[in-house]
């Protein structure tokens, strides 16, 4: 056997070894998941009867109710509300399972480099969430629910069908944690070398377009929830410049520590004379 035979079979074995650690995480995160959709399905009834607690309010004491038009559309809700719950209820285990397959190809400062960013995405997350379910979602409801009255000698009510009602539901949720995570990526791309803090200052007016333009297209068409998103994205993009002003403070200090630390370890490489 030839010494290129002997490498691409050197190299096939490593490949081999990382997909099969890679199915088995991917198997772990499926297990997860389903186990997580079990027991959120066997309790989806509550879970929609927490989520169904800003419209309630909304409408008031003895007022308002939800329908639905088919007749599976009751059975295909809970099921729904049983993915959503459990995709949040087994995203830990998700990221712990992408992190314990990345970590071991790091290095020792990647490592300290990305963990707070890993802790730090799920808090954001559940503030945007938080947000949008005890702030937004009220807020909106109520101004949705001022246009209930007479219009033109015709009595109009709302009627919201159980599916439509879970959809915007979850549309506001998600549009909102997803969009807290903004600090999360505009770091990991400073950390990267990709953006700049005075890159991300000079597009800061069209950073503000493009929170209203965004808040358009995540939110329901009024102008009080679009607000109530934009705002705190064009909070959260300050934030983001604060804070990388922070890291680049405290990695111009660590600079002459870090070389001096790896000063020996090159003398002691260079061969003798």
């Amino acid at each position: 056997m030839s010494s290129t035979d002997e490498d691409i079979d050197a190299s096939r074995a490593p490949l081999l070894d990382h997909l099969i650690e890679l199915r088995q995480r991917l198997v772990r995160c499926v297990i997860a998941l389903l186990i997580s959709f079990g027991i959120c399905f066997y309790f989806s009834e509550h879970i929609f009867s927490f989520l169904v607690v800003p419209l309630k309010d909304a409408f008031g004491d003895g007022g308002g109710r939800l329908v639905y038009t088919k007749l599976y559309e009751a059975f295909f809700v809970q099921v729904k509300v049983a993915i959503f719950a459990a995709f949040c209820l087994s995203f830990p285990i998700i990221m712990n399972q992408i992190w314990a397959f990345v970590a071991p190809g790091l290095y020792r400062q990647e490592k300290r480099a990305l963990l707070p960013f890993l802790f730090a995405t799920p808090v954001l997350f559940t503030s945007g969430a938080a947000l949008a379910y005890y702030v937004v979602m009220p807020t909106a409801f109520h101004f949705f629910l001022q246009f209930q009255g007479e219009s033109g000698g015709l009595s109009v009510e709302a009627l919201p069908s159980t599916d439509a009602y879970l959809s915007l539901v979850m549309q506001f949720i998600l549009a909102f944690g997803i969009s807290f995570l903004l600090p999360v990526l505009l770091m990991l791309l400073n950390r990267a070398g990709i953006v700049s803090r005075a890159q991300l200052i000079s597009v800061r007016r069209y950073m503000i377009v493009a929170a209203f333009i965004a808040a358009a297209i995540l939110t329901p068409p009024d102008v009080v929830s679009q607000l109530m998103l934009a705002i705190p994205l064009i909070l959260l993009y300050e934030l983001s410049i604060v804070a990388i002003w922070f890291t680049d403070r405290k990695a111009v200090k660590d600079k002459p520590a870090e070389e001096a630390a790896d000063a020996p370890a090159e003398a002691q490489s260079e061969p003798a004379e």
